[in-house]
């Protein structure tokens, strides 16, 4: 991961129940959520798997993002998501090992 990026992700549970959120550190909060530091609604839910994200140089590109695509339909987030993941994996397999 880039130095200086900002990241909007999309996570999701078995169950493909969604979760969008923007972090400074794609790795360390998709672990804390993998180890359900994170308490609300992706422990509730179990929702541990990373399906997609972008990088973007600014703070405020990646928050106008997050709310662009927390404003969608959820038909379109799986569009997004299955245009570049159409099987669903975990894009943080092996990160940790």
């Amino acid at each position: 991961m880039t130095d200086g990026a900002y990241y909007v992700c999309i996570m999701a549970n078995a169950s493909k129940m969604l979760y969008t959120g923007v972090t400074n550190n794609l790795e360390r909060r998709v672990m804390e959520h993998k180890q359900h530091y994170i308490k609300g609604y992706t422990e509730k839910y179990n929702i541990t798997r990373l399906m997609h994200y972008e990088t973007f140089r600014e703070i405020d590109y990646a928050i106008a993002r997050e709310k662009q695509i927390n404003g969608w339909l959820r038909s379109k987030k799986i569009a997004l998501i299955e245009s570049v993941n159409r099987d669903w994996h975990d894009l943080s397999d092996g990160w940790y090992s």
